[in-house]
């Protein structure tokens, strides 16, 4: 996901809560709020991301209903549960309450368990489903909710660019609930279908596989689509416009497309014609196998840069420009990287969200380094730093694994991704290219199509290089600051060394680093000399023998760590 490269649409469209007609039924009476049902699970109080211990969803069916003449949507989800615990009593789901004061939000018309009405409470935005009998570990269970409203979020209904009506989900990082019935949860992955009937001037695209279209009476289509691998219900996406759509061929036999604005036709299947191909065909050869069933790119107005939906990745509407840009390459090189990071292996909480977007970061400049050469990576790495530089002048302290959840709107930060990606990159002059793949896809083996924590990517390094990582991880993913260096260097010709003074001089955090410092003649470029400093935190001094005596000492000159310094020749006494 690449928030904040364009500014975000604003949000749009009517409000006016009339309805839409619920065309789907469940064919019986609900029975109505669960006024006073014992051992209730739910939480009294707010609690961003509670675990809902013992139960796993392992499959979502939402049939909705759109149109024209409303911003209602009119829904019926169904939802296949297997217990992990004996005794659950409860199903939460996370799913907005309507607001009288504005209209928004969800009313819940019926709810079923395997087909008999279920007794359930609906407020403060939970839907409590109370089970007919407690759970026993292995059982599974069907539940159908019946619901409609005006979402107060996650579906933005409104105009895009051309002032043409559209529906867009906008799920991050936890807004499936305004429109959707869903353990809203990053580590509660799921196979997922929608199945949209929308006036027939629409096409509609959502994740995975298309399985139907049908023309409905009254001018409306039926259209169904299938997502047969578990992906979480951020990462869930509906699209519903005037679509052009242009099939782009197939990797290893798997659909790629485009779906931009048929008015922005031949510019945005020029467009997004490439990098796609290429992209899928490396992190496929270096990571492990592409996940998913096809691969789409699709323009929205919900989304200001990219959005990484699983298999129908969302840019905002202003990337099509027909000129192929640098800036949206890269975006679209970024959100693919995501299908493997973030998506297929999905952190296990949102404290550590830089297992997707720090990996996607530096995975697009390994792509970069790849396709376009190394100069290509250096200059991303060198933007990534001083985006850093910046953004710690205001946040000194802050720690790339860290525990906001009670603010979601610190999740993800310049630390996330730009930090996150040298982290990477650090990582990977630390064990060696060969260690750094081999450990990359030993990962992505053990947690494809599940969930991962800093610590199991740490420990699959650990395998892949025989290397302790612990104190490198914990130096720069659980420490706030990064290094920076006031030191000088001397030429001692009796010695035939250099002396090297460095002082670490950043207000948080202490850290122990290996730093290359390189000798060069004067005029060139290359330096004749390569040494390492292996820097352990408050003052200090080295002596580094040399051949020659340097016109220039530099450090880092092969661009392999993350720092600032003043560095300079010691003043003439």
């Amino acid at each position: 996901m690449l928030r904040g490269l364009l500014p975000r649409a604003p949000r749009a469209g009517r409000t006016r809560p009339a309805a839409v007609g619920l065309v789907v039924a469940l064919g019986f009476a609900a029975l109505g709020p669960l006024a006073a049902v014992p051992g209730g699970e739910h939480p009294a109080g707010p609690d961003p991301y509670p675990r809902r211990v013992g139960i796993d969803v392992e499959s979502y069916r939402f049939e909705l209903t759109l149109g024209d003449d409303s911003d209602e949507v009119a829904g019926l989800a169904t939802i296949v549960v297997r217990f992990t615990a004996d005794g659950v009593t409860e199903l939460p789901l996370d799913l907005t309450s309507r607001d009288d004061a504005t209209g928004r939000g969800m009313e819940v018309l019926e709810v079923a368990a395997d087909r008999s009405p279920a007794a359930y409470l609906h407020e403060n935005d939970l839907l409590a489903i109370r089970l007919p009998q407690p759970s026993v570990a292995g059982d599974r269970a069907t539940f159908t909710v019946a619901y409609r409203g005006v979402p107060a979020a996650g579906l933005r209904i409104g105009p895009n660019k051309h002032g043409e009506r559209t529906f867009f989900s906008d799920n991050w990082p936890n807004k499936a609930r305004n429109w959707l019935p869903t353990i809203d949860h990053i580590a509660e992955k799921a196979t997922c279908e929608f199945v949209v009937t929308a006036p027939a001037h629409y096409q509609v695209v959502s994740n995975g596989l298309l399985v139907e279209e049908t023309d409905a009476p009254d001018s409306m289509r039926r259209t169904h689509w299938k997502q047969s691998v578990p992906i979480s219900p951020w990462l869930f996406v509906v699209g519903v416009a005037r679509f052009a759509v242009h099939h782009n061929g197939h990797f290893q036999g798997k659909p790629v497309q485009t779906w931009v604005y048929a008015r922005d036709r031949d510019a945005g299947f020029h467009d997004f014609a490439v990098p796609t191909k290429d992209v899928l065909a490396f992190y496929d050869a270096r990571v492990g196998p592409f996940a998913y069933e096809k691969l789409a790119n699709v323009t929205s107005p919900a989304t200001g840069g990219g959005m990484e939906a699983a298999t129908a990745l969302m840019y905002g509407e202003n990337s099509v420009t027909g000129e192929r840009s640098v800036r949206w390459r890269n975006v679209v090189i970024h959100e693919i990287a995501h299908q493997w990071f973030g998506n297929a292996v999905t952190e296990s909480d949102w404290d550590d969200v830089w297992l997707s977007e720090g990996f996607a970061t530096y995975f697009t400049l390994l792509f970069r380094e790849h396709a376009y050469g190394r100069d290509d990576l250096v200059a991303g790495l060198r933007q990534a730093a001083e985006r850093v530089w910046s953004w710690y002048d205001q946040n000194p302290d802050y720690r790339i694994v860290h525990d906001d959840l009670d603010d979601m709107a610190r999740v993800t930060s310049v630390a996330t991704y730009q930090k996150g990606a040298w982290v990477l990159h650090m990582l990977r002059k630390r064990v060696g290219d060969e260690a750094f793949w081999r450990g990359v896809r030993l990962y992505y083996a053990r947690h494809m199509n599940e969930t991962a924590s800093t610590d199991d990517f740490m420990h699959a390094m650990e395998e892949a290089s025989g290397i302790d990582h612990q104190a490198f991880f914990d130096q720069w993913l659980r420490q706030g600051g990064n290094p920076r260096f006031e030191g000088s260097w001397e030429y001692d010709p009796a010695a035939g060394a250099v002396r090297v003074d460095l002082a670490q001089v950043q207000t948080a955090g202490t850290f122990a680093m290996p730093l290359e410092i390189g000798f060069y003649a004067a005029g060139e470029t290359l330096p004749f000399h390569l040494a390492t400093l292996e820097v352990a935190g408050g003052r200090q001094s080295f002596v580094v023998p040399a051949p020659a005596e340097p016109a220039d000492a530099r450090l880092d000159p092969n661009v392999w760590a993350l720092f600032q310094a003043d560095f300079r020749p010691t003043p003439t006494r």
